[in-house]
């Protein structure tokens, strides 16, 4: 549960301006469009604060500061600069800011949509429409996300025979639906053309403290959260694996947490199998139905999801327009590919489950270790 976390206060993140960036930021679109390396670097050296002062801050307002130096360290890397070669000052005071809100220390895809401020105030690269609507896109996603992670908790407490493992897949399958609605209103606003050749070299990794550090990237959703709980925790693959272990940094520390608790689970796909396999298939019990069909729902839901988001991906990094060869939050296509046929696997075996049928003579009950 999200309890008092003030990573969850998005209004007075978004308020927050500890560096008194709102004018000089509001500029930035016109640097980027001119390449302005130097008035980029001005910038960014103007608005580093004294390391003391920044400790002091609470932590909606660090975020608030990383947020806004972000900006200027992906303007710069876009163009060719390393930042912290232009202006090494900076590199105690992102090292500091990222220990005080237990994050990484550069931007990520919260700084960059929900805790973003709305309307003139919106931190931008290019100032571009499209920008916004991606930037809309992608916030419109994190309230159900945050409502399915809590729903997964309960899932994972609950076996198939509970009526409540059906009610929480349910609850999972409305919330997880926004990121499906979301991802069709960017393709509806957003062309692949724009996002490949003019947003994407915004999210280039920067080098701090000799690290390299991702952009703020719509791949660091965190959808493998639902994945976690639902199927992933003991039925997935090594390169999915590699893919989370390069992405739990740059979530939220509370769900890093969820991540370190359940990774180790039994999933809701293994919990449904092995309750059906104990039963006969022509007689389940309502409640083992009802949580198969509620499952299957979730299943498919994310299976449409990651259909459409390789869709979308193929454009973009075609070769007529991609300028990369791996997707912005480190994901090659063909990553993107394993992880819809891993869902759509589960989804099978789910469905699969509810017609099996038994051998004559099997064992009518659990077996005995």
């Amino acid at each position: 549960m999200l309890g008092d976390d003030p990573r969850h206060r998005t209004e007075d993140i978004r308020a927050a301006d500890p560096l008194g960036a709102d004018a000089l930021l509001a500029a930035v679109p016109a640097m980027n469009a001119r390449a302005d390396t130097a008035a980029l670097t001005v910038a960014l050296r103007a608005l580093v604060p004294d390391p003391d002062r920044a400790a002091q801050w609470c932590v909606g307002a660090a975020l608030a500061a990383m947020r806004d130096l972000g900006i200027l360290l992906g303007s710069l890397k876009r163009h060719g600069v390393q930042p912290l070669v232009a202006v090494p000052e900076v590199l105690p005071v992102l090292e500091l800011l990222g220990r005080r809100t237990d994050m990484v220390p550069r931007d990520t895809v919260h700084h960059y949509t929900t805790w973003n401020p709305l309307g003139r105030r919106r931190r931008s690269y290019t100032g571009h429409p499209a920008e916004a609507r991606l930037q809309e896109a992608v916030r419109m996603v994190f309230p159900g996300l945050v409502a399915a992670v809590d729903d997964c908790s309960r899932v994972a407490r609950l076996e198939p025979y509970d009526p409540g493992f059906a009610a929480a897949l349910d609850r999972i399958a409305c919330h997880v639906r926004a990121m499906v609605e979301a991802i069709d209103l960017t393709v509806a606003q957003v062309s692949p053309e724009y996002f490949a050749v003019t947003l994407r070299p915004y999210f280039e990794e920067v080098e701090v403290g000799g690290r390299d550090y991702l952009g703020p990237a719509a791949a660091q959703v965190p959808l493998w959260l639902v994945d976690l709980t639902l199927w992933q925790c003991d039925r997935s693959d090594a390169a999915y694996e590699h893919f989370l272990a390069e992405s739990l940094p740059y979530a939220l520390p509370s769900w890093r947490e969820f991540h370190a608790v359940h990774r180790g689970g039994v999933s809701a796909v293994s919990k449904l199998s092995a309750a059906v396999s104990w039963e006969r298939a022509d007689r389940l019990p309502p409640e083992l139905v009802a949580s198969a069909a509620a499952l299957g729902r979730v299943l498919r839901i994310l299976k449409t999801f990651r259909a459409r988001h390789l869709g979308i991906a193929r454009k973009a990094y075609s070769d007529d327009v991609r300028l990369y060869e791996e997707g912005s939050g480190g994901a090659p296509i063909v990553l993107l590919r394993a992880i819809l046929d891993l869902t759509r696997e589960n989804e099978t075996m789910v469905r699969r489950a509810t017609v099996r049928r038994r051998p004559a003579g099997a064992p009518v009950g659990p077996a005995v270790a």
